[in-house]
């Protein structure tokens, strides 16, 4: 798998979380992933919900809208984006062909 695939008009991104940063921001591909850096510290889910924010704001949607897959106790995770309205372009998404 790529570090993304559309389901339909929801976005599925493959992470690399690198959770006690220095800053949230994406860093670029790790392992076929998309790596992404995060303030929060690995305990008690707040990683999760930080990446769940950090992932809303970044593709224009509400929190509601992001979910994770797989990879709840893991670095390495599969996160659902339902419709996303903006693809960030550091990414290297593309938009689906119809």
């Amino acid at each position: 798998m790529s570090h993304f695939r559309w389901d339909g008009e929801d976005l599925i991104l493959a992470c690399h979380l690198q959770p006690k940063a220095s800053t949230d921001e994406f860093a670029g591909l790790h392992g076929g992933r998309v790596k992404i850096r995060l303030t929060a510290p690995p305990v008690d889910g707040k990683a999760n919900a930080h990446l769940l924010a950090f992932l809303a704001s970044a593709f224009a949607v509400s929190k509601s809208q992001i979910s994770l897959e797989s990879g709840q106790q893991s670095r390495q995770k599969r996160v659902r984006i339902k419709q996303p309205l903006r693809l960030p372009g550091e990414l290297g998404l593309t938009i689906q062909s119809p």
